[in-house]
């Protein structure tokens, strides 16, 4: 390709040099001469081998015609039409180039979609995490108040209660950490049978166990106990 750019500047300059020795000048030599120059240096050989081949080609025959045969009007020909093979190999190189920086454009244009997509992914992973983050959080949180409130209720609900002096059942089951309804005592006088001979009669001192896990079904039973007992 070195080679070829090369032989296309020698060529020019011995043109230029023989015509300068030369009385008469083809017309179309002066305009396509400068063109065929630009184009060597410019990217023609690269984009179009081919092209500028026959461009070098055709501009070299009519150098020889007006030269070494001295036929002016049979190189004006050759150098006319080496002109428009110029012309079109020049619209040629525009447009490549147009393509090329258009296509250049399109693919920084995807590279800067593609980074767009990825930090988007990147920011979408980032909030899901934060989420998670957030879910966990609170999901601990909630489980340390259940266990707090657990404790607390284990703490406020005791399992067993000491009797003291003058109180009764119905009492002791209206206290509120104990049921905190008087006609739950039947539950009480249930578990204890062994302690209590007659509902009416407690001593003090007497430690009762109270039960906490019972179902709806004995709280009714036992408050339809109460209300026949009353």
């Amino acid at each position: 390709m070195f080679g070829m750019c090369r032989q296309a500047a020698c060529i020019l300059l011995v043109g230029a040099f023989l015509a300068a020795c030369s009385a008469s000048v083809p017309s179309w030599r002066s305009r396509t001469a400068p063109l065929v120059e630009e184009l060597g240096r410019r990217e023609a050989p690269k984009l179009f081998p081919q092209e500028y081949r026959s461009l070098l080609e055709t501009f070299e025959h009519g150098e020889a015609l007006y030269h070494v045969r001295e036929d002016d009007k049979g190189a004006d020909v050759y150098y006319q039409l080496a002109y428009q093979k110029a012309e079109m190999l020049q619209s040629g190189v525009l447009r490549a180039k147009k393509r090329r920086a258009a296509e250049e454009q399109q693919r920084l244009a995807e590279l800067a979609a593609k980074a767009e997509e990825e930090q988007l992914m990147r920011d979408a992973a980032e909030a899901e995490a934060r989420l998670r983050s957030r879910q966990l959080a609170k999901s601990a949180e909630v489980s340390r108040s259940t266990q707090k409130k657990n404790k607390e209720s284990s703490t406020l609900q005791p399992t067993s209660y000491t009797v003291r002096r003058g109180e009764t059942l119905p009492q002791i089951s209206a206290r509120t950490e104990i049921y905190n309804d008087s006609t739950l005592w039947p539950i009480i006088y249930r578990s204890n049978r062994d302690q209590i001979r007659d509902p009416k009669r407690l001593w003090p001192g007497q430690v009762f166990v109270i039960p906490r896990n019972f179902s709806r079904d004995e709280a009714e039973e036992a408050r339809r106990y109460s209300n026949k007992y009353n």
